[in-house]
């Protein structure tokens, strides 16, 4: 519809500016014409009067004269006459005009100078007046000029009226000429294409028709239309082949998991049973800006992994509201269908208060929880206020689902991360029927870390509320097994990792979470890595190491910095040869321990900077700042290495990013051993990324690995993501809460 008001708006301007153009024209002929007729009606009567002036002029006869010029005044047009001597003074002049007429007086002097009758404009007495003066002779000497001043406004009123009315005429025939035009492309061109398209998504989203025969009784798209029919038809064909191709691959223990393959084991096992998928951070974000209101996907990892599954299977995905034009596009049940160009799910928004989202998420959850459950030595902090929100917004949360899955009956509700543990307990209790699953995307503590926290018998009670529970792997598994049976009574099966509480049984499972397959499968063409060469001014010819993560203490970028500064001074020869760009997105800005954190990364890649930095390069370039995900698979096919030094991680999808981005089979995958990650991706340069100099050695043989051995490696490690993506992850969460829950 834009481009419609946008084709409208042009043809407006252009059909008024080829109007002002005739306009102006036809008012330059106008004035012409008018200039010349004031003129000669003011020859005619200065000719005529020439022959009583020159006498009485020469006899000195003042009084006739002036009975003369007082005679013809306010005759029609006529203003007032003047009669001047040689010298330019004023002989005779109706008492209409003005004793003193400077600018009249001096046409007098130029005309008897010149000794040709002229004439010209003149402003006085606030009004447009047309002097003509004609010389006055005796014995063939000028001896005066006589003026016939006559008033000009209706000129200058002639041509506004023609401006006028040419505006009027202009105005309505645009208006008229644009809404015909509109008329014709909203339902001749605008409206059947429409049409067509929603055709085209109903056929290939759900394998039926909308009637489109508005469009097949238009000529002008029955050529289209037979071309467009056809694809459909192959369409279908070739969504009737998926389907049967994906329920034959449920028979395939080996077959790859796939979203078509998922949406078929979905409606196998669940039974059209609905599914409510409930996270703190929400999958799309709206915003205000100048062209209205935008969406985008926020930086988070838990995100990206469960949007192909969701778009997959469908459902109902519950989160916080978090954008600023969030509200204006939701429903009166705070609801949207999402993705907004495409839309396969819906997104349920709950909306928080600044005191509770202070308490809730930046105290509790990122304050307390966060540097808890990750060994990366920050002090937890939990506070009574903080605690006490958490649990409100536990209850906000428990209130929308329930809102949302009244009437349903047997729901799958799946809850994400350490946000909202109190969920799982809070929904058991008031919906027994429903199957609900936790998974917990950090690691588990030690049981010893995890007794420091004031309320952990009431957070352990709350994830026992659900039926199953997974961690990325095993050792948090075992971790969260350990702590159970030292914090609260209940009874722990290790055959069947189970905890049995109040008679309900709980199973504990490791589902080591992935990404889709591949993340992106273009290539990096050579202008799109000029772009990118040339924003982060990094020399082509230069050897690039990449480091992708949140601003986050967690993810050991200070440790990596440092791994560089070893390297470089240990080979030396990398100097101006080597570049690492570090693109971090901030996060939990309102925390404090973030915000310092944010100034100790920048301050030390400052000073690397300042040690090695020449000619131009640098060996430090830091961006803080968010890019989507095109930009993103981009700098991973740009890098010889990426290299992550994360100091605890439940799992790190990053890692399996970089490899699915990689369709060159080269680069090199540096990778923590602290990582979830590093239990599968075992093809990788491990490091401890508290060793400078093991990490500083690994990099350099990264940097020298062959290419051979680069593609033998990542070669394994693409079909380990291939193999194990987000659709087996989800495949088999779901496996255990409909058969185990």
């Amino acid at each position: 519809m834009k481009q419609i008001v946008t084709i409208v708006i042009v043809i407006f301007t252009v059909v008024s500016l080829i109007a002002v153009i005739f306009t102006f024209n036809q008012v330059s002929q106008e004035s012409t014409k008018l200039e010349n007729d004031i003129n000669y009606r003011s020859s005619l009567l200065a000719d005529g009067l020439k022959e009583s002036v020159e006498p009485n002029f020469i006899n000195k006869s003042d009084t006739y004269l002036q009975t003369l010029v007082e005679k013809y005044a306010g005759r029609q047009r006529i203003a007032g006459l003047a009669i001047v001597d040689n010298k330019g003074a004023i002989i005779a002049v109706s008492s209409s005009l003005p004793k003193e007429m400077s600018q009249p007086q001096q046409i007098a002097t130029n005309v008897m100078d010149a000794d040709k009758a002229d004439g010209g404009f003149a402003i006085f007495n606030d009004k447009k007046m047309y002097i003509f003066a004609t010389p006055l002779h005796e014995n063939k000497s000028v001896v005066g000029s006589l003026l016939v001043v006559q008033n000009a406004s209706y000129v200058d009123s002639q041509v506004f009226d023609i401006w006028a009315g040419n505006a009027l005429r202009v105005i309505a025939q645009a208006l008229l000429i644009s809404i015909v035009i509109l008329l014709i492309l909203r339902w001749v061109i605008y409206k059947p294409i429409h049409n067509l398209v929603e055709s085209l998504q109903l056929r290939r989203l759900n394998g039926h028709d909308k009637d489109s025969s508005d469009v097949s009784y238009n000529p002008l798209f029955r050529p289209l239309l037979r071309e467009v029919s056809r694809m459909q038809h192959s369409l279908i064909q070739a969504k009737l082949a998926a389907s049967e191709e994906a329920k034959a691959s449920l028979e395939r223990i080996n077959s790859p998991w796939t979203a078509q393959r998922l949406q078929e084991f979905i409606k196998d096992t669940a039974k059209k049973r609905p599914i409510y998928l409930v996270s703190n951070r929400e999958p799309y974000i709206h915003s205000k800006n100048n062209n209205g209101i935008t969406y985008s996907s926020p930086a988070s990892g838990m995100v990206s992994a469960l949007k192909p599954v969701m778009e997959s299977c469908g459902g109902t995905w519950i989160a916080l509201g978090s954008g600023d034009a969030d509200r204006d596009v939701v429903d009166q049940n705070d609801t949207i269908s999402v993705p907004p160009q495409e839309p396969k799910y819906t997104l349920k928004r709950v909306w928080l208060s600044k005191k509770e989202e202070e308490g809730y998420y930046n105290g509790f959850s990122n304050e307390g929880l966060w540097p808890l459950c990750h060994q990366a030595y920050a002090r937890p902090i939990f506070r009574k206020e903080d605690w006490e929100e958490y649990k409100a917004v536990n209850k906000k949360f428990a209130k929308a689902i329930l809102s949302q899955t009244k009437g349903v009956s047997n729901p799958i509700i799946f809850i994400q991360d350490f946000h909202l543990a109190l969920l799982p307990q809070m929904l058991k209790n008031e919906r027994p029927d429903a199957t609900i699953g936790i998974f917990w995307h950090i690691p588990w503590p030690n049981p010893e870390s995890f007794s420091i926290c004031p309320w952990k018998t009431n957070l352990l009670n709350g994830i026992l509320g659900a039926d199953v529970i997974g961690f990325h792997t095993q050792l948090h598994c075992n971790n969260f097994i350990e702590t159970v049976g030292r914090e609260v009574e209940s009874l722990v099966d290790l055959e069947r990792f189970s905890v049995t509480r109040n008679n309900h049984v709980s199973f504990v499972k490791p589902f080591p979470i992935s990404i889709e397959f591949p993340f992106n499968d273009s290539n990096l063409e050579g202008s799109e890595k000029e772009r990118i060469l040339k924003e982060f001014n990094i020399n082509k010819t230069q050897l690039i190491g990449l480091g992708l993560d949140r601003l986050d203490y967690t993810k050991g970028i200070l440790e990596r910095f440092k791994a560089i500064e070893i390297f470089l001074r240990k080979y030396p020869s990398y100097q101006e040869q080597f570049t690492f760009l570090q693109v971090s997105v901030p996060s939990r800005t309102k925390v404090k321990r973030y915000q310092e954190f944010r100034i100790e990364v920048e301050k030390e890649a400052e000073r690397i900077n300042g040690l090695f930095k020449k000619n131009g390069w640098k060996p430090i370039v830091l961006s803080l700042k968010q890019y989507n995900h095109e930009e993103v698979a981009a700098l991973y096919k740009l890098a010889d290495f990426c290299l992550i030094t994360s100091l605890d991680d439940g799992m790190n999808l990053v890692a399996k990013e970089f490899i699915a981005s990689r369709n060159d089979e080269k680069g090199v995958l540096i990778l923590s051993e602290f990582t979830g990650a590093s239990r599968q991706l075992t093809n990788a340069l491990f490091v401890n990324p508290y060793n400078g100099e093991e990490t500083a050695d690994v990099i350099k043989s990264a940097l020298e690995m062959t290419s051979t051995e680069q593609t033998r490696r990542m070669k394994a490690l693409r079909e380990e993501v291939k193999t194990h993506n987000v659709f087996l992850w989800s495949a088999e969460i779901m496996k255990a809460l409909i058969t185990l829950g």
